[in-house]
């Protein structure tokens, strides 16, 4: 069996060649300039544009970032093909693609006042590009919601403690913001008192496991609202259990309420004690390898609270239990092409870094030369955060035979690292759960508040009664929760992720068009290599996919009868999303080309808007 240090060792050799050579390139590349007024100090407005610190913004944008899909998607994709195939597309493809498109949406956005992707492409291709790019964005964002919200009760439903210390930490998070903004209190000491109240907050919930529904799989002592047999009218009940149903609905209420407040009420704060968590579960994770493999490893046995059909998982040693290589074909998933590429989604490149980097961490942009850290350094971040999901689900492989099983192997693979340092199994697989659940539940809310963005600027200035009521927030992102409530519905793992991977892949591609067409309209001396081959192959991958999923995959489960009427109607919403997605993107293709082509065959470069320095402010 192959020793897991070896994961770890390729993964940070390529990454560390990509920081410090490739990342410095494109710095000089897009000419990072920090004499330039960044759009958060031009616009400051203590609501939206708020320049940040660079450790502060970097922990918003990281943790944003950095959600669930980095864990469940690398997961997913190693349980069905094999954990060689996931890890050289973490490894070589993050630093090359999908840094260079975290960088690229980060830099173009600060360049162009600080607007989403849909604003830019609208400056070049006009405002019916916008509007196309707007409303792929925004499906999308509903495919997050749907996406994230059933892996937040997954994990809340396996772990009760991880459900009560993710209440402690949002809890502390609103206190840090009272604290930092109304109070106006000194950063340090505060960082460290409310970091260290986090990691006091797994204690808490190792006291207190919290679920609304009882289940027969709880701990002992687990305080639950209802007991066993109730709520089991809820959509999914059936399928995940009454538990698992409720804490759907709770976590897409608190995406709501969290994404119309200001952000330095939660966002900020929250994002910052985020980071410190996911600075300390990563990088102790990936030092445990390192440290275990010089000084030995003790076997740990796990309780598999998470499967009812399997007890208990014992980690002997630091070595793959899982196959390399599984086959080309996963049965549920489908072919190894598409499907691994769309599967591990944001671990190597994601669609939706383009919203975060154009949509709040550009607006929060101190100086230009932060967006290499943030832009590029952020994302070969997320990539070590995907390195240890392979690991997790190698060494506890064989803990359940689905999918959706292996997705809350997480925890009990992070948490049998973590006990080189001594730590207990229960404390490390709870503070490994509370890493998982709070980079979905800030991926999740950020979605939302980006979905508000996305309506906002598809309607613009409102002209009628019903575009100014959608352009309330409370409105806009009732839209957005409701959406996604209706496709988590179908409760089925292999349904929902490969859609969501599929569009999400997608939106990186056309964000790629985006920066290709900026560089083209810019200077006719930019290479357009760096964008565009990333763009040319994620454009492939992704078209195949979404056709597969629309035409074949879902028309053929909801005909074969298996699925209730239900779980139907949002299989068939979701084979309408996947086809509209791909009428969007051959549309945005076809008016990118055109104006790459024609910025190239020499058009008037005083017609064109924005390409340096951003739109004028006529």
């Amino acid at each position: 069996m192959v020793q897991v240090v070896w994961m770890v060792a390729f993964v940070l050799i390529t990454f560390t060649v990509g920081y410090l050579g490739y990342s410095r390139y494109l710095a000089q590349f897009v000419e990072l300039d920090d004499e330039r007024t960044t759009p958060a100090h031009k616009y400051q407005d203590g609501q939206e544009y708020v320049p940040s610190k660079k450790p502060v913004l970097l922990g918003h944008h990281y943790s944003s970032i950095a959600g669930g899909a980095p864990i469940a998607g690398p997961i997913t994709a190693a349980a069905a093909f094999g954990w060689l195939p996931a890890l050289l597309w973490v490894g070589i493809g993050n630093p090359i693609f999908g840094a260079v498109h975290d960088f690229m949406s980060l830099s173009s956005s600060v360049r162009h006042e600080g607007k989403s992707i849909g604003y830019i492409i609208g400056q070049y291709v006009g405002k019916r590009g916008k509007n196309m790019l707007l409303w792929f964005a925004f499906l999308t964002i509903i495919l997050v919601i749907a996406a994230f919200a059933f892996l937040i009760a997954a994990v809340f439903n396996a772990f009760p403690a991880a459900a009560t210390a993710s209440i402690v930490y949002l809890a502390l998070a609103v206190l840090f913001g009272v604290y930092l903004y109304q109070f106006g209190l000194p950063f340090i000491p505060g960082a460290i008192a409310f970091t260290l109240a986090v990691f006091g907050g797994v204690w808490v919930g190792l006291e207190f496991p919290f679920a609304i529904v009882a289940t027969e799989t709880m701990p002992a002592g687990t305080i639950t609202i209802f007991g066993e047999g109730a709520l089991s009218f809820l959509p999914l009940a059936g399928a995940m259990g009454a538990n698992f149903a409720a804490w759907t609905i709770v976590v897409v209420l608190y995406a709501f309420a969290a994404s119309v407040l200001p952000v330095w009420v939660l966002l900020q704060p929250r994002d910052f004690l985020t980071s410190a968590i996911l600075y300390v579960g990563v990088g102790g994770m990936l030092l445990a390898v390192i440290v275990a493999t010089v000084i030995g490893f003790s076997p740990v046995t796990i309780d598999a609270v998470w499967d009812p059909g399997v007890e208990t998982v014992t980690v002997d040693a630091l070595t793959a239990n899982l196959p390399a290589f599984t086959g080309f074909v996963h049965p549920a998933l489908g072919p190894l092409f598409p499907f691994l590429f769309i599967t591990i989604a944001c671990g190597t490149i994601s669609g939706f870094h383009s919203l975060v980097s154009s949509g709040t961490t550009a607006k929060q942009l101190d100086k230009e030369t932060d967006a290499r850290l943030i832009g590029y350094g952020g994302m070969l971040g997320e990539g070590l955060l995907a390195v240890t999901a392979i690991l997790a689900v190698s060494l506890v492989a064989g803990a359940g035979d689905s999918l959706a099983a292996a997705l809350v192997t997480f925890p009990a693979g992070g948490g049998a690292l973590l006990t080189v340092y001594g730590l207990g199994v229960a404390t490390a697989t709870t503070f490994i759960g509370l890493l998982f659940v709070s980079f979905l539940l800030t991926s999740t809310d950020t979605a939302m508040r980006l979905g508000r963005y996305m309506l906002e600027e598809i309607i613009g200035t409102p002209e009628t009664q019903i575009e100014e009521t959608f352009m309330n927030r409370y409105v806009n992102a009732s839209v957005a929760a409701i959406g996604g409530y209706l496709l988590v519905a179908s409760g089925t793992w292999e349904n929902i992720w490969p859609l969501f991977g599929g569009a999400n892949q997608t939106l990186a591609a056309l964000a790629l068009l985006v920066a290709t067409i900026w560089l083209a309209n810019w200077s006719d001396t930019k290479q357009l290599i760096s964008t565009g081959v990333p763009l040319l192959f994620m454009i492939g991958v992704t078209l195949v996919g979404l056709l597969w999923i629309g035409l074949l995959r879902n028309p053929l489960t909801i005909l074969s009868g298996e699925p209730g009427t239900i779980e139907s109607i949002s299989l068939g919403l979701q084979s309408i999303i996947a086809l509209v997605l791909v009428g969007l993107t051959l549309g945005l293709l076809k008016m990118g080309y055109t104006s790459i082509k024609e910025a190239r065959d020499g058009l008037d470069s005083d017609s064109i808007v924005g390409a340096e320095t951003g739109p004028s402010d006529d």
